[in-house]
């Protein structure tokens, strides 16, 4: 059967296509493959020629493309075939999923930019003309039409192009503060007014050249702020669009269905074939599979997952087929939490953005206080200038490069920290990061991992040892915990795990629950034996312990390792003059060896929550600026309490709620890349508010007293925006930090 006859449905596509009042369809389609200008033109090209295709929309950074069409000409499966034949896959995205405000605002940016200037550049042809004195030789009524011309010139630019500052002056003036667009409609208002009075009085100065490349300039430095953003926001789309419609559900009697992904519940078997995206999160349950999970974590390499091992939504199968045991679906695989935090933190207005808009509101106070008294002097001098003097005052001082400076930087370091692996969900953060000298690591599933083998499981009882096995795999699969993930692992290996009921995990200690009839308890072993009284002295320290009312069932032995990366990160976070330490739930004959390993001179074993909080709140007591990393929800207090916080992908919801960084493909050397952008991030702002202090500082006097006519002051306004705009692509040129090899 076709690939793509499924699409055929009516009540599949329904979820897809959005109709339009005109009887056409719209779709929005997750397009593979888009590399190169040449390959997206020459697929724009090829949709285009499909009977009754109108529009075409092709957004390569966020891997999208839009198309209106008749559905009746040409039927979905056969687009999404036509798609398929330029070896671009397309995969639709569910109708809510079609948004025009970027797209629309995109273009409304960069349609007044286009009339802006070339209006611009018309007034300025006619105003080089009268500034050579050309038309003088001729006649004054020739003068007089190429100063109408300009007129006439000028308004599109002033009534179309410049109306989003005059919307955004009217916005402040609502909310009664001042920002950086009071200033400029107030410069272009007043210009433009009082050349139109000289223009139909007939003498007196215009500057009608002048309000054109103002308006022209400054939107050309909006435009580059605009698009720097949007560039950001795809890479959260992007991973939004990871999760595929549609899935294969393996049946009881062995047959295959295709199904909605958003059916799909937990403990459903899912074939994937090769080349084929994972739909849901789950464990694998095929003996070996290779996945491709770049769009996730950043990395590029593919990697290789065994049985047992989980995947996640979105990963795409490079070597299968692979079969997959559903554990969540929808909006709660990791790409779809992802893609909400991605989401929140484009929405939220940082502190640090909120405080640049505190101080451009002073600044444009004492501008526009500055102008005054400008106009004042000059009408006590020379009344003539002094509507030169203000405005030129005016448009100097516009606060425009100063306000651009944190959003523009900050933008540019939340698209570059995604790229390396580093979801930032709180921009504020990386302020601290710059400063941190403090980090607190959690030991287990954070700086090491843990393994258990069956060889390593001791039943007391006389039991078969896979059979106990399965027991606490029944409880250790109902917690995320590192440790019992392990076990879960192992045990997936030998056989499909029992559900347990009435499962209650006890954070930082184990888990709880009833299985045929009686209570188990999982975890350390003081916790595991405390109903039966049975002494806790008599196993290996640092056991995991199975047991029930009568005693221990089984010890699990489980060994530890470093993270590959665990090692090159710590040694980068203490060259960089970071202290670090440990704070581990673990015994201290397990935290130690670790500790030393990794060059970790202090470490605290056998925390609680509670104890690890401690830990934290000491340092920040001396004086330290912390950062917290971890994965566990016994995690969660050390993450809300440290001055910057980071938890790995593979970590419990509540720990990545409370996290400032999400370290995707649970890699720590994203700590490393962190680090250096943040500091990029604080030099760049220092330099970008160095420049736009100086720049005004310098400006101002000579405008002041008459010496900067207000095309020139528009001109260096916008020019010291534009700097600002470019000097914040500077971020992320470091090179990043070395990875350790997968």
């Amino acid at each position: 059967m076709n690939a793509h006859a499924a699409w055929a449905h009516p009540q599949l596509a329904a979820q897809v296509m959005r109709p339009r009042r005109d009887g056409r369809s719209e779709i929005a389609l997750r397009v593979e493959g888009l590399h190169g200008a040449r390959q997206i033109l020459t697929l724009e090209q090829l949709i285009r020629a499909l009977p009754g295709v109108q529009r075409v929309a092709i957004d390569a950074p966020a891997g999208r493309v839009r198309v209106v069409w008749d559905a009746q000409r040409t039927p979905l499966p056969r687009l999404l075939a036509s798609f398929a034949s330029a070896h671009c896959t397309a995969q639709p995205l569910r109708n809510d999923s079609i948004d025009d405000a970027r797209a629309i605002e995109m273009h409304a940016a960069l349609k007044r930019l286009l009339v802006g200037g070339m209006f611009a550049m018309q007034v300025m042809t006619y105003a080089f003309v009268m500034y050579i004195g050309a038309v003088d030789f001729v006649d004054f009524t020739t003068r007089g039409l190429f100063r109408w011309l300009s007129l006439l010139s000028t308004i599109p630019v002033v009534f179309y192009c410049a109306q989003p500052f005059f919307a955004g002056a009217r916005a402040e003036l609502r909310q009664r503060r001042l920002g950086i667009n009071l200033p400029v409609a107030l410069a272009v208002a007043l210009v433009f007014l009082a050349s139109a009075i000289n223009t139909l009085r007939g003498h007196g100065e215009i500057y009608f050249d002048s309000v054109s490349m103002f308006v022209f300039l400054l939107l050309g430095g909006r435009y580059l702020e605009l698009r720097a953003r949007h560039r950001s926001g795809a890479l959260g789309d992007a991973v939004i669009d990871a999760t595929p419609l549609l899935a294969e559900r393996c049946r009881a009697d062995g047959q295959r269905e295709t199904v909605a992904a958003i059916e799909l519940a937990p403990g459903d078997l899912v074939h994937v074939s090769e080349g084929g995206t994972v739909p849901a999160d789950g464990v694998l349950e095929s003996a070996m599979v290779r996945v491709d999970e770049a769009l996730l974590s950043g990395e590029s390499r593919p990697v290789t997952r065994h049985a047992g091992e989980r995947l996640v939504a979105g990963s795409v199968v490079l070597a299968g087929p692979a079969q997959l045991r559903v554990e969540s679906s929808g909006s709660h695989t990791a790409a779809a939490r992802l893609g909400a935090l991605a989401a929140r933190a484009r929405q939220a207005r940082s502190p640090a953005m909120q405080a640049s808009e505190r101080d451009a509101s002073r600044f444009v106070g004492r501008v526009l206080l500055l102008t005054v008294l400008t106009a004042l002097g000059w009408l006590l001098v020379d009344p003539s200038r002094a509507f030169e003097a203000a405005v030129a005052v005016l448009v100097v001082a516009c606060p425009c490069a100063f306000a651009l400076t944190v959003p523009a930087t900050l933008t540019r370091a939340l698209g570059v920290l995604a790229q390396r692996g580093v979801l930032v969900t709180d921009g504020a953060a990386l302020a601290p990061l710059a400063r941190v000298d403090f980090a607190l690591f959690d030991k287990t599933g954070t700086l090491a991992t843990p393994q258990l083998s069956l060889a390593t499981v001791e039943p007391l009882r006389g039991d078969d040892p896979a059979r106990v096995l399965q027991w606490a795999a029944a409880l250790a699969r109902e917690s995320s915990h590192p440790l019992a993930r392990a076990l879960a692992m192992e045990a997936a290996a030998h056989g499909t795990p029992a559900h347990a009921a009435a499962v209650q995990v006890v954070a930082g200690a184990g888990i709880r629950g009833e299985l045929d009839g009686r209570t188990l308890r999982l975890g350390r072993a003081d916790f595991a034996l405390a109903p039966s009284g049975e002494k806790a002295a008599a196993l290996a320290a640092g056991t995991l312990v199975l047991a029930d009312a009568q005693g221990a069932i089984a010890a699990f032995h489980l060994h530890e390792q470093a993270r590959p990366d665990a090692a090159a990160t710590v040694a980068f976070l203490r060259a960089d003059n970071i202290a670090c330490a440990i704070a581990s739930g673990d015994v201290a004959e397990r935290v130690a060896p670790l500790a030393a390993a990794l060059g970790i001179d202090e470490w605290h074993a056998r925390q609680a929550p509670a104890d690890k909080l401690a830990v934290l709140q000491a340092a920040r007591a001396r004086g330290h600026v912390t950062l917290a990393a971890g994965d566990g929800t016994n995690d969660a207090p050390i993450l809300a309490g440290a001055d910057v916080s980071a938890a790995l992908d593979s970590g419990t919801g509540l720990a990545q709620a409370h996290a400032d960084l999400l370290l995707l493909d649970g890699r720590l050397d994203g700590l490393a890349s962190a680090r250096i952008v943040a500091r990029e991030v604080s030099r760049v702002m220092a330099q970008s508010r160095r420049w736009a202090l100086a720049y005004n500082l310098c400006a101002v006097p000579f405008a002041a007293f008459g010496l900067v006519p207000p095309w020139l002051a528009g001109i260096g306004m916008t020019l010291s925006s534009l700097v600002v705009v470019l000097n914040a692509q500077r971020v992320g040129t470091t090179a990043p930090a070395a990875k350790a090899p997968a």
